[in-house]
């Protein structure tokens, strides 16, 4: 699934070189390379890639994986990537993420999160490109409660499948997990995307809110998610992808 020669993906090595320079020379002064740094990541399998309310993967499932290097003062940078349906706009048959971002611990319960992240879609031959690039502000408590707020300045604006222009648009969503046995939490998160650049009359649509419930038992490295998708009509207006409403989905998950 490689594809060498994709200036998309020659940009993404790039970004990546910076972005791990970047978490290796902020703890230099502070000890060894060795003793600072982390390594992990996860690989998973979903029954649908559902990204903001929407399936990125036709209603099918997708292969995922993540890399990461953390710094012991909060930095960190990786990749992330996922198949997708090469049927949907833009083409591409997977998304490949670079991300980086610092974590301040407030206290021993609460952090923030300042992140950015960039998206790739390649392996398509669709004509112009959707990528496009992120920053987001999270609150978090423990590992139970986050709160966040996402930038996307320049988002793909569509109606239904047509595809209209770029313009800003911002999502903000909660998740949450619940510990109700050994391993075993309720899950729930809720989200709300808001789209600039409308069009004129029907098109003025400009926002969906989305969210699910659901369930995720952890047994060592391992973590299943089982959950159920609710997507306001109106995401269909705005995006290319279908919407996840009243769908189960879940996702095996292996961290290391």
């Amino acid at each position: 699934m490689s594809h060498p020669h994709s200036p998309n993906l020659g940009r993404a090595r790039r970004l990546l070189a910076w972005a791990l320079l970047t978490v290796g020379a902020a703890p230099a002064g502070a000890g060894t390379l060795g003793e600072q740094l982390s390594f992990g990541g996860n690989l998973s399998f979903t029954t649908d890639y559902i990204y903001h309310g929407v399936s990125e993967s036709n209603d099918r499932g997708a292969l995922q994986g993540d890399l990461h290097l953390a710094t012991t003062d909060g930095s960190f940078a990786g990749v992330w990537g996922s198949t997708r349906d090469s049927r949907l706009d833009p083409g591409g048959s997977y998304d490949f993420e670079l991300y980086l971002g610092h974590r301040f611990a407030l206290n021993d319960s609460w952090s923030t999160t300042l992140s950015a992240r960039s998206h790739y879609f390649g392996g398509g031959l669709f004509e112009p490109n959707a990528d496009y690039q992120e920053l987001a502000a999270s609150l978090m408590y423990q590992d139970r409660w986050a709160i966040s707020v996402t930038s996307v300045p320049n988002a793909v604006r569509y109606w239904f499948y047509l595809r209209l222009r770029r313009s800003p648009a911002w999502i903000a969503d909660t998740t949450g997990q619940w510990l109700i046995a050994p391993g075993l939490y309720v899950t729930g998160g809720a989200g709300y995307y808001y789209s600039t650049g409308t069009g004129a009359g029907i098109e003025t649509t400009v926002s969906y809110a989305y969210g699910n419930v659901g369930l995720a038992y952890e047994w060592r490295r391992w973590r299943l998610d089982v959950g159920y998708f609710l997507t306001q009509a109106d995401a269909a207006k705005l995006s290319p992808y279908p919407s996840a409403n009243h769908h189960l989905a879940g996702t095996l998950t292996w961290r290391f």
